[in-house]
């Protein structure tokens, strides 16, 4: 992807532009790992903006780094090269178009499966075995983090067993998947608009939780309870955890799962890497038994996995995919 010029611009007018806000927010929830409180934090901050970023999470800067500098390596390769990756059927390579329901943002991605992240992407792995070796390593080292986490947030809402999330996602059949995300700058757009375009629309995750890691570019926002959207603070050497759709249901509601976007920056690039953590498909997503007190009813129609991502795959990016599966209040 390339730098595009003031004629070029034209042909992507239908990429949304949006007024940058003032600052960065400086209320992010921060958990250190390594606090004997870490699960109290966690849950905490899941209840009250199902976002928060985690420190001294053990994952070696080294393994990080090494699948950062692979990724931009491939973003900079010319665009026949990358294409050769693609198209995403889901997975693979994609530029600008997001699913395949009209959503577009100024982004390029590599999507990968994460036990089979050949797939889709076969023959450019084929070539690089350096880059499928960083891509396991990483995905095994965040694998391993997103277990103890889930295995956090069941203490802290006292769910038994303590596996309860955990064992959703480690099994070989999780349908975990890995996304690399470049946002190129755009220099043309802020100056004549006052505006930055919009690199990935505002949408919640369908799966359990993702696990963002970014370099120091700005761009990532967060929408908070009352409407708000707050930019991000970055921090390379930190991961940010975000809730989603399919733990918003677990826990009946009591987290909420986080709306969040990208705008891309004038000057200097974004580079992203998301694990998203998902259950097998035939899993049943529904709340757990063991967190409802006596009496309380179930928000939701309980549903599989499969069912929830053939649906959210029908969906735009900013639709609320959950409302279908609501129950309905009687008066």
């Amino acid at each position: 992807m390339v730098v595009l010029s003031r004629p070029a611009l034209d042909h992507f007018s239908s990429i949304k532009t949006c007024k940058p806000t003032a600052g960065l927010f400086a209320g992010i929830p921060v958990v250190d790992f390594a606090d004997p409180n870490a699960k109290a934090l966690i849950t905490r901050a899941c209840q009250e903006f199902g976002f928060f970023k985690l420190v001294n999470h053990g994952i070696p800067l080294a393994t990080i780094n090494r699948l950062e500098s692979l990724a931009i390596e491939f973003f900079s390769l010319p665009q026949s090269q990358k294409d050769a990756a693609g198209p995403p059927d889901p997975f693979g390579y994609g530029n600008k178009r997001i699913g395949p329901n009209g959503d577009i943002g100024w982004i390029e991605y590599l999507l990968l499966h994460s036990h089979k992240p050949a797939a889709g992407a076969g023959a450019f792995f084929d070539s690089r075995r350096n880059f499928r070796t960083a891509v396991e390593e990483y995905v095994a080292a965040v694998k391993a983090m997103t277990v103890e986490v889930l295995e956090a947030v069941a203490e802290g809402l006292g769910i038994e067993p303590r596996n309860a999330l955990s064992r959703l996602v480690k099994g070989e059949d999780s349908d975990s998947c890995l996304r690399l995300n470049h946002y190129p700058p755009c220099p043309e757009v802020q100056p004549l608009s006052g505006q930055n375009l919009i690199g990935f629309g505002e949408h919640t995750d369908p799966q359990i939780i993702s696990v963002l890691r970014s370099n120091n570019t700005t761009g990532l926002q967060i929408c908070l309870r009352d409407g708000t959207w707050v930019s991000v603070p970055p921090d390379h050497s930190s991961f940010f955890i975000n809730v989603g759709d399919a733990l918003q249901v677990m826990t009946n509601g009591r987290f909420r799962s986080v709306k969040h976007r990208v705008l891309t920056e004038p000057t200097k690039s974004r580079v992203s890497m998301i694990y998203f953590a998902g259950p097998r498909m035939s899993e049943r997503i529904a709340p757990l038994g063991s967190l409802m007190e006596a009496g309380e009813e179930s928000r939701y129609v309980e549903f599989t996995w499969a069912d929830y991502k053939k649906s959210a795959y029908k969906s735009r990016l900013a639709d609320y995919r959950l409302g279908q599966f609501e129950k309905k209040k009687i008066d």
